[in-house]
C-alpha cells in the first residue's frame, strides 16, 4: 500500500523523524484490528506532510476521494482547507495532515468507538514523532479525543489549551471541519477568523513539556499495534457555531 509522507526538502526526508514516519505509515498500512474496515478500505490513509511540520491538522477519517488517493484532504473540503491556510501564509506541504481513523468507515459514518481506540495510538505516535509546536483539532471526533472530553466542537472552537497525548503536552487549537462551511457558509467567517489566530499560536513555540515520572520506560512500539481530517465528502452534516453536530464533523 502506498505510504504518504511529502516531507518540503531533501534534508527533511533524510531526517530520521522522516525515516520513522515511514516505518510507522507501512506498519499502519498492514493494521487489521477493526475488521469492517479492512473490508471498506481501499488502501490506509496514513497522513502526509513534513517530519518536522510546526502545524499539525488532524480531522476524522478519509472520505471516498481520500481512499481512492492516498492523501488525507483531497475533495470539497481538502479544497477550502488550502484556500483557509492560504490566508494565513501557509501551504500544504508546510504543515503534517493526519485523521483520527487511518481507514475510510463504510458509507462515511461515524467512526465506533473501539475504532477510535484501536487507532489513537497510530496518531499519538504521528505526534510524538513529528512534534509540532500547535495542532489544530478539525471537528468533533478528532477535538474529543484529544481533549479527553466530550464538550462539542462549538463550545471550544477557537479556544487554545495546553493539552496531554500520550506522553507529550501540545498546544491544542480546536476549530471547526471544512465541511461546516461548506454546508453553511457563515461558517466560514467562522473559520477564517479562528484560523487567522493560528500564526500567533505558532509564534508561541511549542508548550514546555512535563518532566518524565521516575522509573518510567518510554515505549516507543506504542503505535506499532495500533489500527484520524475527516471525511473528504461528507454528506448532510451541519451545524451552528454553538451547538453540536448530529454526526461529528462540525
Amino acid at each position: 500500500m502506498p505510504v504518504s509522507i511529502l516531507p518540503v526538502s531533501p534534508e527533511t526526508q533524510a531526517s530520521a523523524g522522516a525515516k520513522e514516519l515511514t516505518k510507522l505509515a507501512r506498519q499502519a498500512a498492514g493494521c487489521e484490528l477493526c475488521p469492517q474496515l479492512v473490508e471498506s478500505r481501499s488502501q490506509v490513509v496514513f497522513g502526509t506532510g513534513p517530519a518536522d511540520a510546526a502545524l499539525m491538522l488532524v480531522g476524522e477519517a478519509p472520505g471516498a476521494s481520500e481512499d481512492r488517493e492516498g492523501l488525507p484532504f483531497v475533495g470539497a473540503s481538502g479544497r477550502l482547507l488550502d484556500t483557509l491556510l492560504g490566508g494565513i501564509g501557509l501551504g500544504r506541504q508546510e504543515v503534517f495532515i493526519a485523521n483520527v481513523l487511518k481507514c475510510r468507515p463504510p458509507e462515511n459514518r461515524d467512526p465506533k468507538p473501539e475504532e477510535v481506540a484501536n487507532c489513537s495510538p497510530w496518531l499519538e505516535r504521528q505526534l510524538e514523532i513529528v512534534n509540532p509546536a500547535v495542532v489544530v483539532t478539525l471537528g468533533n471526533f478528532a477535538t474529543r479525543l484529544l481533549r479527553g472530553d466530550p464538550a462539542p466542537i462549538g463550545k471550544v472552537r477557537g479556544r487554545p489549551e495546553i493539552v496531554s497525548v500520550g506522553s507529550r503536552q501540545v498546544r491544542l487549537f480546536p476549530v471547526f471541519h471544512p465541511a461546516a462551511a461548506l454546508y453553511r457558509r457563515p461558517n466560514l467567517k467562522v473559520l477564517e477568523t479562528d484560523f487567522a489566530e493560528i500564526p500567533g499560536l505558532l509564534a508561541l513555540g511549542p508548550p514546555e513539556q512535563l518532566p518524565p515520572v521516575a522509573g518510567e520506560v518510554a515505549d516507543e512500539g506504542a503505535a506499532g499495534s495500533g489500527d484520524g481530517a475527516g471525511h473528504g465528502e461528507p454528506a448532510g452534516r451541519a451545524d451552528g457555531p454553538d451547538g453540536d453536530s448530529q454526526l461529528g464533523l462540525f
